[in-house]
C-alpha cells in the first residue's frame, strides 16, 4: 500500500514541476538557479571546513 501512495506522490510532484516549468519558465529557472546556488555554497563551506580541519 505504501509503495502505491509513494508512487502517486512522486507522480504528482513531477506533474506539478512540469506544469510550473511550462506555465512559468522564468520563475522555474530562477528556482533551479537558487537550488543549485545553495548546493554550491554548501559544498564550498564543507570544503573549507575540511581544509581547516586538516591544517
Amino acid at each position: 500500500m505504501m509503495k502505491w501512495v509513494k508512487g502517486i506522490g512522486i507522480a504528482l510532484v513531477v506533474i506539478f514541476a512540469l506544469f510550473y516549468m511550462i506555465s512559468r519558465p522564468e520563475d522555474a529557472a530562477n528556482a533551479v538557479q537558487g537550488a543549485v546556488g545553495a548546493v554550491v555554497t554548501a559544498t564550498d563551506a564543507m570544503g573549507r571546513f575540511f581544509s581547516s580541519l586538516a591544517t
